[in-house]
């Protein structure tokens, strides 16, 4: 296929994708009950007209479909509007707080597609054997537990019982420099990192372990196995080959429940990210944040989603054609 052509249609796959989340959110955000201005409302203090007048300044006094034609002109201008809580450009909140959280991710899904791939291998080519079922047993524990729960076990054994870890936030001081400033920030970062690579292993390593379970049933692994190869020439020649397109791809799926699983525990660790600021926008109904929120989210997991694309052409020449 034509370079061009394809790289017009995954655009054009982009654009859609992101006018139907816009849409659908927009929808769902102004179906919701209650609104920024409900409190105010309520409040013998503020006149009706003054809620009025605020409802005209952020273009709220207009029927929904103008307010979306509106927002969507913005938001194609990099726009994402003013927030109502702080009344700063909603862009400059989310740039500020989006380093923390695509950190804590990416760090996240390294653990878990290495740990995944380790466990899902080795648990193949032992099966049934002691190790094969811990790691079953493990996996099948990984995605159980919730992760709300996971973290408030982890604080109070941690921060509160043995008092090793941080309670929460990101740092300590600001007044820390160079290595003292990693080491304050992998402390506070250990414990949410942990439990996104406890709840996101479980279901990659048992689908790698499956996965290779077939394929050590195939003629090719017999008859390497008939030319005295060993365990890890099985596994780089033959195995890992045959894993990495499927796992890409899987991976590509997971993002945006790891994301959203962000949400949860960038809240329960006082973490100010991108999480954080959308359950804080959520419970006060700041429109502009959520949507910039929920539109940057969807970007980011299109993207991602064509990345793996992309390694996925790369390990396997054969979707070229």
């Amino acid at each position: 296929m034509n370079i061009v052509k394809t790289l017009t249609a995954k655009l054009l796959y982009i654009v859609l994708m992101l006018f139907a989340i816009a849409a659908i959110s927009f929808v769902a955000i102004n179906l919701a009950p209650n609104s920024f201005f409900a409190s105010g409302e309520l409040n013998p203090n503020i006149t009706q007209d003054a809620v009025e007048n605020l409802k005209a300044v952020y273009g709220l006094d207009k029927p929904l479909y103008i307010q979306f034609a509106s927002w969507v002109k913005a938001i194609v201008q990099l726009d994402f509007g003013i927030s109502f809580n702080s009344g700063e450009l909603v862009k400059d909140e989310i740039l500020a707080r989006i380093p923390i959280t695509l950190t804590i991710n990416i760090i996240s899904m390294i653990m878990i597609f290495v740990i995944s791939f380790y466990l899902g291998v080795k648990s193949a080519l032992f099966q049934n054997s002691l190790f094969d079922k811990i790691v079953g047993q493990l996996s099948i524990i990984s995605f159980s537990v919730p992760s709300f729960y996971l973290g408030l076990i982890f604080i109070f054994v941690f921060s509160i019982s043995f008092e090793l870890l941080p309670l929460g936030g990101v740092h300590s001081s600001d007044n820390l420099n160079g290595f003292d400033y990693i080491y304050d920030t992998f402390l506070h970062l250990l414990m949410p990192i942990s439990i996104m690579v406890i709840g996101g292993f479980g279901t990659l390593t048992i689908y790698i372990r499956q996965l290779t379970a077939k394929i050590l049933q195939q003629d090719y692994i017999f008859f390497a196995k008939t030319r005295k190869l060993s365990n890890k020439q099985i596994i780089r020649w033959y195995i890992l080959p045959n894993l990495y397109p499927p796992t890409v791809t899987l991976l590509g799926l997971m993002l945006p429940g790891i994301i959203g699983g962000s949400v949860i525990l960038e809240t329960i660790f006082s973490i100010d990210g991108m999480g954080l600021l959308f359950f804080q926008s959520a419970l006060s109904r700041d429109y502009p944040v959520i949507m910039g929120i929920l539109i940057i989210g969807a970007f980011l997991t299109i993207i991602g989603n064509m990345i793996a694309d992309i390694i996925l052409l790369k390990l396997n020449p054969f979707a070229k054609e």
